[in-house]
């Protein structure tokens, strides 16, 4: 999946949080490729990136699986992709993000302090054209990979490293796990079973551009941005 930089097109979401920890404390996220400079080999890192603001609060899930209530991030991924990477961090305060998505709730929630314990799981749907978005409904959801806490993430304003990253390549020999053009979401909740309360950024991002991503809490909101 892994080719050259030339033909990779990266998906990468993250949730950043200020406080004890800001955005220039964040370190860039690389890819799963590495080039070496001298003796030290270093991440390729993802460059292109599409912002999204949001606050998760109680009784606003969209599902609740194992006993955990689960929020989503829709996505539309016009391209084939060799890998996807993700990381997602709270709270996200007074972050600086360029031309970033706001999300419902977060204008009213911005100053809060609130954050919670990051687990992420990226999914893909069984939709593949645009024209089937809008009943994906009726879709079937394939999670392709999960991830709970990333030593590669700062730490939360509590101290500890408890948000999320993770990263997958897709498999192109299996149909089911490979990253085709279609609906995919991210879902996020806590680790522990509860509620989940707090902001969040999440990014988009690829070292080269795939034109026509876009990111949407709802089904709905995705559709208006196709448009």
């Amino acid at each position: 999946m892994l080719k050259t930089i030339t033909n990779l097109g990266l998906l990468t979401i993250f949730l950043i949080s200020t406080g004890a920890v800001n955005a220039q404390k964040l370190k860039s996220f690389g890819s799963s490729i590495e080039i070496k400079a001298g003796p030290v080999k270093k991440k390729v890192p993802y460059l292109d990136v599409i912002s999204y603001l949001g606050h998760a609060s109680p009784g606003t899930e969209n599902e609740v699986k194992d006993g955990k209530k689960f929020y989503y991030i829709y996505l539309w991924i016009p391209a084939i992709a060799p890998e996807i990477g993700l990381r997602m961090m709270s709270p996200a305060g007074d972050s600086k993000t360029k031309n970033p998505i706001m999300g419902a709730g977060y204008e009213e929630n911005k100053d809060s302090k609130e954050f919670f314990d990051t687990y992420i799981t990226l999914e893909r749907s069984s939709v593949f054209t645009k024209e089937g978005i809008a009943g994906s409904s009726d879709a079937t959801w394939t999670t392709l990979a999960r991830n709970d806490d990333s030593g590669e993430m700062p730490k939360q304003p509590s101290g500890r490293k408890y948000n999320s990253l993770l990263r997958y390549q897709s498999e192109v020999n299996d149909p089911l796990k490979a990253l085709t053009v279609g609906l995919y979401r991210i879902g996020f909740t806590s680790y522990k079973k509860g509620e989940v309360n707090g902001t969040f950024l999440a990014q988009v991002g690829s070292p080269v551009k795939l034109p026509g991503v876009v990111m949407s809490n709802t089904i709905d909101g995705l559709l208006e941005q196709m448009e």
